[in-house]
């Protein structure tokens, strides 16, 4: 069924085997443009009392970021005020009530435990025990991802700046981001990592008065959260100070040992499609490719075949997939056509 060109929206290609018998000689091959399904027949969801996003600020923030925002800000909120009713129980070098409390939160959530503020009683270290754990969980599965974000956009400004001189359109730039993502965020953790150990090093010796070496490790004690006490921030300005950077900092080092481990892992994978692209087939390969056992080997069951050597795709991935093409196939005919979508849809209402 033919489809006008304006029409199409989805531009993904898909190679389809030929329908016509194999000849002698000559390879038949057809590419077609999946065109979108038929409005009609697509539900449509509204949402008539969802506000929307432009009309305040908050809203415009990534949703990672409101949800990071507001369980962050409950945290430190509940911890503040925790940790002021008790700050008789907690022994150690003391500010002001408030600050320390945040601070002492900041510190047990990112587990640098510098040991300047220590609990000394029994409810005072029970708290502690259940604060370190909810601020694990933060950490973990709300501050990580919203610093992801963060280095995404950071990603694809850098991509921008490469190729400010070159005349490269918009697909140019996302083919670039997408081939080397894992690459680039690798390399902007690894500078936002040497800036915040720069800030921190400069911080300490000019507020907190250490020497070079002293300031620096302290600053690696506190960004691998291994957090020995005997150099840590004792002033006001250097505990507000403490209170962002040793969150940020803690966090993009987490995020730079992740993305090393993706940079590897990638790489690996990069060698092995290599190896799988440049290989000969063989006839073990022709025999293990024919997946519906006719003796020939079709263009889908070649690309299926490559990617189940590329470990791009598992054979029970393979087999769900042909389950729901089989649903979808109404009419049995061995083809979806728009006739099979609608009934399917409607079959399913």
């Amino acid at each position: 069924m033919a489809h006008d060109d304006s029409t199409n929206t989805v531009s993904t290609a898909l190679l389809e085997p030929s329908s016509q018998p194999n000849k002698v000689g000559s390879v038949k091959r057809r590419i077609r443009r999946c065109a979108s399904a038929p409005i009609d027949f697509i539900p449509q969801e509204k949402d008539d009392c969802a506000v929307p996003r432009n009309q305040y600020i908050f809203f415009n923030v990534h949703p990672s970021f409101r949800q990071v925002s507001l369980i962050l800000a409950l945290y430190l909120g509940i911890g503040a005020i925790c940790f002021c009713l008790v700050k008789d129980q907690i022994k150690g070098q003391k500010t002001n009530e408030i600050l320390d409390a945040i601070y002492f939160c900041i510190v047990t959530m990112t587990t640098v435990g510098y040991g300047d503020l220590v609990p000394d009683s029994v409810t005072s270290k029970l708290l502690a025990c259940a604060f370190v754990f909810i601020g694990m969980a933060i950490i973990g599965f709300f501050l990580s991802k919203s610093a992801d974000f963060l280095v995404e956009k950071q990603e694809a400004l850098l991509v921008k700046c490469l190729h400010l001189n070159k005349k490269v359109g918009a697909l140019e730039l996302m083919k670039e981001l997408e081939t080397n993502r894992v690459k680039y965020k690798f390399f902007i953790n690894l500078g936002l990592l040497l800036l915040l150990i720069a800030v921190g090093t400069v911080f300490l010796i000019r507020v907190e008065k250490l020497s070079f070496v002293d300031a620096f490790y302290c600053v690696c004690a506190t960004i691998t959260t291994l957090g020995y006490g005997d150099k840590s921030f004792s002033t006001k300005v250097g505990r507000i100070f403490a209170i962002f950077w040793i969150l940020t900092s803690t966090i993009c080092l987490g995020l730079f040992f992740l993305h090393l481990a993706e940079l590897t892992s990638e790489r690996k994978q990069r060698s092995i499609i290599k190896w799988v692209l440049t290989r000969k087939m063989t006839h073990v390969d022709l025999e293990a490719a024919d997946f519906d056992d006719d003796g020939v080997v079709s263009a889908t069951e070649f690309i299926l075949y490559k990617l189940k050597e590329m470990g791009k795709v598992q054979q029970e991935d393979i087999v769900l997939l042909m389950k729901e093409f089989e649903n979808l196939d109404v009419d049995q005919s061995g083809t979806i056509s728009t006739s099979d979508i609608t009934l399917a849809y409607m079959e399913g209402n």
